[in-house]
């Protein structure tokens, strides 16, 4: 996503960072150089001029044709401008009530159920509740099934009437069972349709005068575009909903409706959702999206990723075997296990400020571990436990048992003595091994 607008907004910063003069007029064609390629991302023209009125404005005023640096100062200004648009803090789900009621709403296709499902996982991993799903989609043939299937596989209970064709009774219903059994969030997933129709939003209505839910999020397919910020306002203008769901962020998207949205209706975003694993739900942070755009990485959710899968015992055993030099293949796979955890390994990458322009055309797959483990699955426990061990005979027999050249595996060994004469130069270091205590998260 983003990744055709970063590239025009770059190209019209470079603007200012040319030969010669900086000038009103450089400034002024830098800024109708973003305007452009705002229009071109699918915004709005309306808001695109509104937004780079604000940034010529707050470039002049800095004085950015005076500053030792104008490029950068640019891109500041774009990037807290940016910020602002999409609603400058985050803003996160209310779960104050108990039960919360989560009411989740949008057309047919926008990604609803399978929210629906993350959304419960979300809630349940990250905030230690116990929620319910609810099969409010009575039109759907598969809706109540595909539920069912995202419940069981993250270990969450499903409430549906199968019989019923009633989603208000449905809804109040489990609103019961979800008081008799403890649930402390409910979370309703209703009926969408190709387009907005009347049929629908009085449905929805009817259901939200029901049961009186404390959120009601509107789910928004990022690939729709304009569309998507045109159907948002209609919702809201019947709805008066909380806040918003960006789905398909991964897709071949322009971005217009992710940067508009706010504006449009002034409801913020509250998650985005990438992806059909269950565990691709994010709470939306308008300054570091902002930041991600311009190509500055991404480095406070790289962090929080990692901090996800961090294990104190587990860091503080790692941290013992790099002090006394005897980290092993068993580590090191243990490590590649906490990566992949943290999700796909190119955005990853992209988090990285200045990196993510370099991966940006390199085809970088989620198995590309895979080739790694092999060869370390092909060790026998007392070699991945000893390194020394492994010699020429061994590393031949490891090549065939784990499918790879011989050369394959010589520069992995190489690779990895190399990593392991860096940890033991950093032991001799003041603090040694707590250098590298982040490894181990």
């Amino acid at each position: 996503m983003f990744e055709s607008l970063s590239e025009r907004l770059e190209g019209a910063f470079k603007q200012l960072k040319g030969e010669g003069r900086i000038s009103e007029i450089n400034v002024a064609t830098t800024v109708k150089e973003i305007r452009r390629a705002l229009v071109d991302a699918d915004v709005n023209y309306k808001i695109a001029k509104e937004f780079t009125d604000r940034v010529k404005d707050k470039a002049l005023g800095e004085k950015v044709i005076t500053a030792i640096s104008p490029g950068q100062l640019m891109v500041k200004i774009v990037k807290d401008e940016l910020a602002e648009l999409m609603g400058n803090t985050e803003v996160e789900v209310d779960l104050k009530a108990n039960p919360t009621i989560i009411l989740v709403a949008g057309l047919q296709g926008s990604g609803k159920t399978t929210f629906s499902g993350k959304l419960a996982n979300f809630l349940k991993t990250k905030k230690a509740r116990k929620p319910l799903l609810v099969a409010g989609d009575i039109y759907r043939p598969a809706a109540i099934d595909q539920l069912k299937v995202l419940g069981e596989q993250i270990g969450v209970e499903v409430y549906s009437e199968p019989e019923n064709k009633n989603a208000v009774e449905i809804a109040q219903n489990a609103l019961k069972h979800a008081k008799q059994n403890g649930n402390n969030v409910i979370i309703v997933d209703t009926a969408g349709r190709l387009a907005v129709d009347e049929t629908m939003m009085t449905e929805v209505a009817n259901i939200k005068a029901a049961i009186n839910p404390q959120e009601i999020l509107f789910v928004v397919d990022s690939m729709t575009g304009q569309d998507a910020v045109n159907t948002a306002k209609t919702f809201n203008d019947r709805l008066d909903f909380s806040g918003v769901v960006l789905t398909k962020l991964d897709g071949d998207t322009r971005g217009g409706a992710a940067l508009t949205i706010k504006y449009t209706v002034n409801k913020p975003i509250k998650f985005v959702s990438m992806g059909e694993k269950l565990d691709t739900l994010d709470v939306f942070y308008p300054e570091r999206m902002a930041q991600r755009i311009l190509g500055m990485g991404d480095i406070t959710t790289l962090v929080e990723k990692a901090q996800e899968q961090f294990n104190e015992a587990q860091a503080k055993k790692l941290e013992k075997k790099i002090r006394q030099n005897q980290f092993d293949f068993d580590d090191f796979k243990e490590q590649l296990q906490q990566i992949k955890k943290m999700g796909s390994l190119k955005d990853l990458l992209g988090m990285i400020p200045g990196v993510g322009k370099a991966v940006k055309d390199l085809d970088i797959s989620d198995d590309a571990f895979k080739g790694i483990e092999a060869i370390i699955n092909s060790m026998t426990p007392e070699e991945r436990g000893n390194p020394d061990l492994i010699d020429g005979s061994r590393r031949k027999r490891i090549a065939k048992g784990s499918g790879k050249d011989i050369q394959e595996v010589n520069q992995f060994m190489k690779q990895f003595e190399q990593m392991r004469q860096m940890m033991k130069t950093m032991n001799k270091l003041p603090g040694g091994a707590k250098g590298l205590k982040g490894f181990g998260r």
